[in-house]
């Protein structure tokens, strides 16, 4: 069923689901919801850390338009049930740069870093492979194992782009989104931000869609977390990240509490800069794929 289908449920279901009190479960490991790439393991792409062993499940949260039993409209949250199995997953890091040329996006990253670091390093530890994607920063890693583990990926193809729907996004970023006065788009940046600590060992260090999907196949990733900023822009449309990697095939989620929006608060629909990232987060959870928060992820991995 497509995101923008109705179907319809009782409303008292409805009622109950829309106060946060319920929530549609569907228990099991869940068929894979796109035919992602299987995995052969490569010469060149080294073996993941751990065995394909079954972890705590993940609560994978979207959104979807129902009709109720009065003939209305209404949003109903549905979360499922997914395995968290770390030899076939991956969490890309996208665009925490060192320095960006909006000071409020400056601030509110900085507020994200120590949690992004403690999520990285818990992932890493229990097999997940950890993708370094700063865009535009791929000179200052040019000599680094983590690159070059990347580029020394056996060529694969990737499959034609499944048609998706794409509709407009509910904030207007049309003025580049900085919430921050005086502050005028620039490449501010250099790197990937020094807080967030990169395995030469183990992490790769990429910010091209194919070079990504090389690696993902000869590692047999099938699953792809992505956190980062921002997540109206460079989340969604890099081509690494949401809607290159779901109309590939993989099954990919955001991480909702580590990202953060470009929007001004004197734009369309003219509500607060948070409420614009919840905006922004609800509407990837209607059309294009799931959300998982830290807490949860560091629960499926033991650490919290």
């Amino acid at each position: 069923m497509r995101r923008s289908d109705t179907r319809w449920i009782p409303a008292a279901t409805v009622v109950a689901l829309l106060a946060g009190t319920a929530a549609v479960v569907a228990g099991g490991a869940p068929t894979p919801s796109g035919s992602a790439p299987s995995g052969e393991a490569a010469g060149l792409a080294e073996a993941p850390v751990t065995t394909g062993a079954a972890k705590p499940p993940l609560p994978l949260r979207s959104r979807r338009l129902v009709v109720d039993e009065r003939g209305h409209r209404v949003w109903w949250t549905e979360t499922v049930q997914a395995p968290l199995r770390p030899a076939e997953t991956a969490l890309v890091l996208c665009d925490v740069w060192d320095r960006h040329w909006c000071r409020g996006a400056n601030e509110r990253l900085a507020a994200m870093l120590p949690r992004m670091n403690e999520l990285v390093r818990a992932m890493r530890e229990a097999g997940v492979l950890i993708v370094h994607a700063p865009s535009d920063a791929m000179a200052f890693y040019k000599d680094s194992p983590a690159r070059q583990r990347v580029l020394a990926a056996p060529p694969a193809e990737p499959p034609p782009l499944a048609d998706h729907e794409d509709p407009p996004l509910p904030i207007d970023a049309s003025d580049h989104g900085c919430d921050t006065p005086g502050d005028a788009p620039h490449r501010a940046w250099s790197r990937q931000h020094p807080a967030i600590g990169i395995d030469p060992a183990r992490d790769a260090v990429s910010d091209n869609g194919r070079e990504l999907y090389n690696l993902y196949r000869a590692r047999g990733i099938k699953r792809i977390l992505i956190m980062g900023v921002h997540t109206n822009m460079c989340v969604l449309n890099r081509s690494f990240a949401i809607k290159r990697m779901v109309r590939w095939g993989f099954d990919v989620a955001l991480v909702r509490d580590l990202t953060d929006t470009m929007y001004n608060p004197g734009r369309p629909p003219y509500v607060s800069h948070d409420e614009g990232t919840r905006l922004v987060v609800e509407f990837i959870e209607a059309f294009w794929c799931p959300t998982v928060t830290s807490g949860e992820l560091l629960e499926a991995v033991g650490t919290e």
